[in-house]
């Protein structure tokens, strides 16, 4: 009995719950701060407590996700990706129209009582889908050709399209970009023709460069606004651009953000010292609060934090016995690294603001239950020691 409780806690990644669990605490504290500091909140204790239960929910999501036999995972992903493009599409009718005036997006759905942002589990399904997809082609017999990885590019795009279409429907641009980064980071690992990856690569870099062109150009503001693009959207960017210049307007989150963590200068002005009002501070705004109450010091210690995160997955990815889990933790990483970098990034105002959530450390929801989820399938490589084929 001592030696199989023995072999099961050696199956468990201590060194990729440890910053797991760091996190949580700094959301915490994060989120102390960030009510804290808010006028028109009159008690923090009940917002902690919704905290909590979000945790609750989410470390028992997480390791019941670890339990997960990867048989079971194999033959239940296309099944996991149609229910989560089925929850997208009933924003098509069920969109909350509160959220969807206040936002100007439609990714939250409202079901009676009920209101969750159904792209933050599509990120997961998604994940899987193209994970499983990359599999099957590897585990196919026969050499690798150009016409195979032409062909398995084409699997991958047409999963994703329906994805992608959603996304356009909810006007959620940020959101689309992290299933762009998804999808970029599993055909970089798939095994695929470097002359592919590098054409497509070159294309997508010029859609970029052009993309952001047409953003800064009035000619081009008039094609984005006949694909739909919403003037709030180019707001962004201006506001990225020249953040002190509106910031009574267009600018005033970024503004007072960026003011905020200037002043917590090196140590941090302390938890409940915040003076300067950043709206939404708990959620999109959440590293304004880690620079102003602990300053750079404090910053920095939470970005290594990060980055030791990222580093304890991608120890998982290499030491993939199976090639499934390898591109499943592939996509989680690319989940969570282009959450950090746009979040911290929007923040210090290296990058335009997305309304994308910093990973365990903004206000829980939705967003904060797919981490522990996405954390949770990493270490199902870990927990699942016995070899158990995989089939489809």
């Amino acid at each position: 009995m001592r030696n199989a409780l023995a072999k099961k806690s050696d199956s468990v990644n201590y060194a990729l719950l440890l910053p797991v669990f760091l996190l949580i605490l700094v959301g915490f504290v994060a989120q102390y701060g960030a009510f804290h500091a808010d006028p028109a909140i009159d008690s923090v204790r009940p917002l902690l407590k919704k905290q909590f239960l979000w945790t609750l929910l989410g470390l028992g999501t997480m390791f019941v996700t670890m339990f997960i036999p990867i048989k079971y995972l194999w033959k239940s992903t296309p099944i996991l990706y149609s229910l989560s493009l089925f929850l997208m599409a009933l924003l098509i009718k069920f969109h909350d129209p509160v959220m969807a005036a206040a936002t100007g997006t439609k990714r939250w759905l409202r079901l009676g009582p009920i209101t969750f942002q159904p792209s933050e589990l599509m990120k997961l399904g998604y994940i899987l889908m193209l994970a499983y997809i990359v599999t099957r082609k590897q585990r196919s017999e026969g050499p690798s050709t150009l016409k195979e990885d032409l062909r398995l590019l084409g699997e991958l795009f047409t999963v994703s399209l329906p994805v992608f279409f959603l996304m356009f429907y909810q006007k959620d641009f940020g959101t689309s970009l992290v299933f762009i980064s998804i999808l970029l980071g599993i055909i970089l690992v798939s095994g695929c023709s470097w002359k592919i990856l590098t054409i497509g690569f070159s294309i997508t870099g010029l859609l970029g460069v052009s993309g952001i062109l047409l953003v800064l150009t009035e000619r081009g503001q008039k094609i984005l606004s006949s694909l739909h693009f919403k003037p709030y959207q180019f707001n962004r960017i201006h506001a990225w651009l020249n953040p002190f210049e509106y910031a009574d307007s267009i600018s005033f989150q970024q503004a007072h953000g960026l003011t905020a963590i200037g002043s917590g200068e090196m140590i941090g002005k302390g938890l409940t010292n915040l003076q300067i009002y950043v709206p939404v501070r708990e959620s999109d705004m959440v590293f304004t609060v880690i620079g102003e109450a602990f300053g750079f010091v404090g910053s920095c210690a939470l970005i290594l934090l990060f980055f030791y995160l990222i580093y304890q997955m991608l120890i998982c990815t290499l030491h993939a016995k199976r090639e499934f889990y390898a591109y499943i933790t592939t996509g989680v990483i690319m989940y969570f690294l282009f959450h950090i970098l746009e979040n911290i990034g929007s923040n210090i105002g290296l990058l335009p603001l997305t309304g994308i959530p910093l990973p365990f450390i903004s206000q829980g929801g939705t967003a904060y239950l797919a981490n522990f989820i996405g954390v949770g399938l990493v270490l199902s490589m870990y927990y699942q020691n016995e070899k158990t084929e995989i089939s489809g």
